[in-house]
């Protein structure tokens, strides 16, 4: 009797959410819109009867979740919330395409098909989350529907992802991070992207999230007294000039407070902008928004004093993603920085809804130019099928994610570049046969070579030659996709005959010492010419770039676990082992103790992990685990295309292994100054130095030490205590390896 009444009550709570988000969505109120929506609910119910999510609730809750996203929080129309219903029944039930495209047509079918994983067997060297990713974006050319949804879909992943084993957590998290909140970020949609971003953090680095919410927490009485003695002169001044406006207080992120805790090497206390406020007016018809934004900036300041160097004016130029407002950083009372947004309340719109709001106040017959140009920048990214899909993925999150500049032509008019663009991406964005025939430039009247990197705002003369042609190493000064294709285009043949000439001529010299091209041989050669694909070295060594007379020295270098290849993490060739190592689960945590054997995993050179740092294993494929710290950039792409290989682990108490770890210092040079930092070194039972460095100029010196140590406790409190010394400026650890 209790499972049918909890069978009524789960039909009566679908019941109520679906009407919720009928209501919730104006535009699905319609005779027609209704219709279409209800008859989407009516089939996705039945196609997911039964079936549960991992938290146990009815499955059908997640589809109108997402719809509810869609609506509510991105803007779309019936067509869309349809769609958002229907976004797994392809992938997850037995209805097909031809079904759904029979019942509501081809762009609601298109649509949900778009948001379908492909299917199949996958190449184990290729990733099937960048493979996935690049069949959404195909689908997201021709609907900018199919990645809102996506986004949508996303994010109730991401409210509900605590229910999923720890190794899925960071799977998604990774991936979330990577590529999904830089494509809500680059379509506007600011606080779909905020949410993602924190979600991220909070299952990536668990401890580090805690810590900064409990300090917003602890500040925020502290920081809403301050706040409120701050607003009320702005209130009285706003009213006394007649604007009609809103004024809310805007708690700054975790994820962003975070990272510039990272990026400046500061604490939550000196972050200039965590406190702010928000300035939402109503337009006045008779003045242009820019004119009001800026009358409200200038009232402000006669009562604070601003920051000149914080001042962000994104009205006379608004962002690619087509964000609008002022931003000033004032002083405020007690010696605190407050950061100012003004917007009107189409900005803000936009600002929450990104591009689905601008269709609202500019119709559907003037489409977004920059949307435009975007999509253009995919497309042409889409149009070289052969590219290896982790390659592709990172040219995407070069070229579509990164900050843009600028670049004005002889004329005036405006291109809109990646930063890091060169003079030769620019001559190949303007045209390819231009591209073809640059030689140069000239930059703000300077003649510059086809390297030159621009900048925001530089006037840029393309300058060429008739008797120039496309030069293969171009392909290492370009970072645009348009350029990469263009080039890569007339070097495909010859590519593809010197690659082919090179294999022969490695066969031909390796056949004289009666051995073969295998696996074993071929990643000796390529770990010391520090090469990471095969069609590479063949090319290189077709081009006489490598010569092959040092074949038996190579040959006989041993070869070690150190060398990580960038993506696939493929290790140097050891010793062949005589029987296979038992498959990891990767259902289950990793423990790291003393006793584990050290053969059994890998310290990841490019983040040299110490005990207590947060890890994610990855799973090589001879069943070692590679340790990254969850921060480490090579992580977070492993995370983003390779979560199939991913081990959650966790470092148990170390005091008898010692891993290596780099601290650099900065401080005032004076007598005795490195004698008294030894000794605070020496004096610790719990660290060893293995090499110093130190660098002086103009009083200040630099430093560099290489320590052995147990565990991050016991480096933090050599740090604190090296901190006491007088003249010791900072201290910080250095995560990267690059000095060795």
């Amino acid at each position: 009797m209790s499972e049918s009444i909890s069978e009524k009550d789960e039909k009566e709570l679908i019941r109520k959410e679906f009407e919720s988000l009928i209501e919730n969505c104006p535009k699905c109120q319609t005779k027609d819109g209704y219709k279409m929506v209800k008859k989407a609910f009516d089939l996705a119910n039945e196609a997911h009867g039964g079936v549960r999510r991992k938290s146990g609730e009815p499955y059908i809750l997640h589809p109108i979740e997402v719809a509810r996203i869609a609506s509510e929080e991105i803007g779309l129309g019936a067509t869309g919330v349809s769609a958002a219903l229907l976004h797994d029944v392809i992938e997850d039930t037995d209805y097909t395409y031809e079904d759904l495209s029979h019942i509501f047509g081809e762009k609601v079918a298109s649509i949900v098909d778009g948001l379908t994983k492909l299917d199949g067997v996958f190449d184990k060297n290729k990733s099937a989350q960048a493979e996935n990713f690049r069949k959404l974006l195909l689908t997201m050319i021709e609907d900018i529907r199919v990645i809102l949804i996506k986004l949508a879909d996303r994010l109730h992943n991401m409210r509900t992802l605590g229910s999923m084993p720890e190794h899925k957590r960071l799977k998604i998290a990774g991936e979330t991070l990577f590529m999904f909140a830089p494509l809500a970020h680059r379509l506007g949609l600011h606080a779909i992207k905020t949410e993602l971003e924190d979600l991220s953090l909070k299952y990536e680095h668990p401890s580090i999230y805690n810590d900064i919410t409990s300090k917003i927490e602890s500040k925020e009485l502290q920081n809403k007294d301050i706040l409120e003695k701050f607003i009320d002169p702005i209130k009285s001044i706003l009213d006394d000039a007649g604007i009609n406006y809103e004024i809310k207080s805007r708690p700054k992120s975790v994820f962003s407070i975070w990272t510039k805790m990272q990026k400046q090497n500061v604490t939550i206390d000196e972050i200039y902008d965590l406190l702010a406020i928000r300035i939402v007016f109503r337009s006045n018809e008779l003045l242009p928004e820019k004119a009001q934004c800026w009358n409200i900036y200038s009232l402000i300041t006669d009562i604070y004093k601003p920051k000149p160097d914080r001042l962000r004016d994104w009205v006379s130029t608004p962002k690619a993603n087509g964000y609008e407002a002022l931003h000033a950083t004032v002083m405020g009372p007690r010696g605190k920085w407050v950061e100012i947004q003004v917007r009107s309340e189409r900005m803000h719109d936009i600002a929450e809804r990104g591009f689905a709001a601008h269709y609202k106040y500019k119709g559907l017959s003037e489409k977004e130019s920059e949307l435009e140009n975007w999509l253009q920048r995919i497309r042409d990214l889409l149009e070289n099928p052969s590219q290896d899909s982790l390659e592709f993925m990172d040219d995407f999150k070069l070229n579509l994610f990164s900050s843009e500049i600028s670049i004005f032509t002889p004329k005036g008019d405006v291109k809109v570049l990646p930063k890091g663009a060169t003079v030769l991406d620019f001559a190949f964005d303007i045209h390819t046969h231009l591209g073809h025939k640059c030689i140069g430039a000239k930059v703000n009247y300077k003649l510059v070579p086809v390297s030159h990197v621009l900048k925001s705002g530089d006037q840029v003369e393309i300058i060429t030659s008739e008797k120039q042609t496309p030069k293969y190493e171009w392909l290492s000064t370009v970072t645009t996709a348009k350029a990469k294709t263009s080039i890569k285009s007339v070097f495909k043949k010859e590519r593809k005959e010197l690659v082919s000439k090179g294999e022969q001529l490695l066969q031909s010299e390796l056949s004289k010492k009666k051995l073969t091209i295998h696996k074993r041989i071929l990643d000796k050669i390529l770990h010391y010419y520090k090469i990471e694909k095969k069609d590479e070295l063949y090319f290189k060594i077709a081009s006489d770039k490598i010569s092959l007379k040092d074949l038996d020295k190579v040959l006989r270098k041993k070869t070690t676990n150190k060398w990580i290849k960038y993506w696939t993490l493929s290790f140097g060739a050891g010793k062949k082992k005589e029987t296979p190592k038992p498959k990891i689960d990767k259902r289950k945590s990793v423990i790291l103790t003393d006793d584990t054997d050290k053969n059994d995993y890998i310290i990841a050179s490019c983040c040299n992990p110490i005990p207590g740092d947060d890890v994610v294993g990855y799973v090589d494929e001879d069943q070692k685990v590679i340790l990254h710290n969850r921060k480490c950039p090579v992580a977070l792409k492993l995370m983003s295309s390779q979560g199939n290989k991913l081990v959650s682990a966790e470092w148990s108490t170390h005091k008898l292994l010692s891993f290596l770890a780099i601290i650099k210092l900065t401080g005032i040079d004076q007598m005795g100054i490195v004698s008294k930092i030894t000794k605070v070194i020496s004096d610790d039972q719990n660290v060893n130095m293995r090499s110093i460095n130190f660098e002086s100029h103009d009083g200040i010196f630099e430093g560099n030490i290489f320590l052995y140590i147990h565990n991050v406790e016991d480096l933090n409190n050599l740090i604190y205590n090296i901190m006491r010394i007088k003249g010791v400026h900072t201290v910080e650890r250095q995560e990267r390896m690059q000095q060795q």
